[in-house]
């Protein structure tokens, strides 16, 4: 197929603008009375080297950036004041939401938060007789309420 320098311009203008390939054969149809099937559409493209630019796709990468962005700022809380909050990224079997805390006399235990509501500490293996210090769970609570406001829970 042979456009004129006109037309290839126009065709350009609507890929970059993230036009789909059934948008361009429609426009090429409407605007330039020229017929071509969808595959022929394609092979044209191809043909004069322009790059596809599809908007979705740039629109869902930068809101799968930004959530990441959001969720690694929701995951983790540590405003230096001693207790550190972390949120898995794959839950444990049966939790609504799980994760990691950091006391501030250095120990770590996990936590998990139940369909039910139930928030519980899970005890390390190594060290299940360990209790935090009451402050710091009372810490851990206004942290964890925070994370999970955060992402939504």
């Amino acid at each position: 197929m042979n456009l004129t320098e006109s037309q290839k311009n126009s065709l350009l203008t609507w890929v970059q603008e993230g036009r789909s390939l059934a948008e361009v054969q429609r426009l090429l149809r409407e605007e330039f009375k020229i017929s071509m099937t969808y595959m022929d559409v394609r092979f044209l493209i191809d043909d004069l080297n322009v790059p596809l630019v599809d908007r979705a796709d740039e629109k869902d990468n930068a809101d799968e950036a930004n959530k990441a962005a959001e969720d690694a700022e929701a995951e983790l809380v540590d405003d230096g004041a001693g207790v550190v909050v972390d949120v898995d990224t794959v839950m444990r079997p049966g939790a609504l939401a799980s994760g990691s805390v950091k006391f501030t006399d250095g120990k770590s235990l996990g936590w998990q938060l139940t369909a039910s509501g139930q928030l519980g500490l899970v005890p390390d293996e190594y060290d299940s007789d360990y209790r935090p210090p009451p402050e710091d769970l009372e810490d851990f609570q206004v942290k964890l309420q925070e994370v999970l406001k955060k992402k939504g829970l």
